[in-house]
């Protein structure tokens, strides 16, 4: 098997032991049992458990920001793409597990390139969502607005619901009351 593969086979299954124990119960020994490796090749391609962690969720950011921008460019409308920014973003939580529990969890503070990560992140967030706001107001479909400050306001507002909405089971719910708080955004609670 080529070195690439190796450290991929690695990654794949240290990302399905971590969902499973969660980072701090998660052993080298286990991840190696599940990879089919030894423990010395671990080793050789990842100096610690936090090495193989941070490989685990750099791929999970990769393919959520992919899954995002693949799911966004295939709408037309300012107010499509930030529907389905939220929704793809959201969603992809649930299947990206160890990103989610290395942006909530405190615990993982601890390990410097999760704060990195956090932050980097949220600047990316505010980036794409600040381009979508100023493509509605061009379009006019949004009002002229403060389109960085709704950006970092809309990141704030998906952050406090990604507890209470990641613990929905159901797709359909958890879709229901991403419309309603999208129709609130977009229409306003005025009457």
């Amino acid at each position: 098997m080529v070195k690439q593969n190796i450290k991929e086979s690695i990654i794949q299954s240290a990302q399905t032991t971590f969902q499973k124990h969660g980072f701090k119960k998660t052993t080298m020994d286990e991840i190696a049992y599940a990879a089919r490796k030894g423990k010395s090749t671990l080793y050789y391609y990842f100096e610690s458990k936090e090495e193989v962690f941070q490989a685990v969720v750099e791929k999970e950011v990769m393919h959520l920001r992919d899954k995002i921008q693949k799911a966004i460019s295939k709408t037309d409308s300012a107010r499509e793409k930030l529907q389905v920014y939220i929704f793809t973003r959201m969603d992809g939580f649930q299947d990206f597990g160890n990103f989610y529990d290395a942006l909530k969890d405190d615990y993982l503070a601890d390990l410097v390139f999760i704060e990195k990560m956090r932050q980097q992140y949220d600047k990316n967030e505010i980036e794409t969502i600040t381009s979508i706001i100023k493509e509605g107001v061009l379009n006019k479909e949004f009002k002229n607005m403060n389109a960085a400050l709704t950006a970092k306001t809309i990141v704030i507002a998906m952050k406090g619901l990604e507890f209470p909405v990641l613990q929905e089971k159901s797709k359909n719910v958890f879709k229901k009351e991403i419309t309603d708080l999208l129709n609130i955004l977009f229409y306003g609670i005025c009457s």
